[in-house]
């Protein structure tokens, strides 16, 4: 009849335990990748982990124009100036 209960109780519990907001991804480069087959969308991943989508011509323009690869506009001192 296919495993015991208890195997299966305890695989339920560890995803349901975990968190649901925290994702881990990794091998994936910071930068900007854009689809334009189709409904256009962009993908930009920022070095600090951050990940925003555009969906739409005009959403992905205001994303590329907004974007800086490899300046990560999160992380600021207290007096707005991209930390070292």
């Amino acid at each position: 009849m296919g495993e015991p209960k208890g195997v299966a109780r305890k695989g339920v519990l560890s995803a349901v335990g975990s968190d649901p907001q925290t994702v881990t991804v990794t091998g994936i480069t910071p930068g900007l990748q854009i689809q334009c087959e189709g409904v256009p969308v962009a993908d930009w991943i920022c070095a600090c982990g951050h990940h925003e989508r555009a969906r739409g011509r005009a959403a992905v323009i205001r994303l590329t124009a907004r974007v800086r690869v490899g300046v990560c506009p999160h992380t600021t001192t207290a007096d707005g100036r991209a930390a070292s």
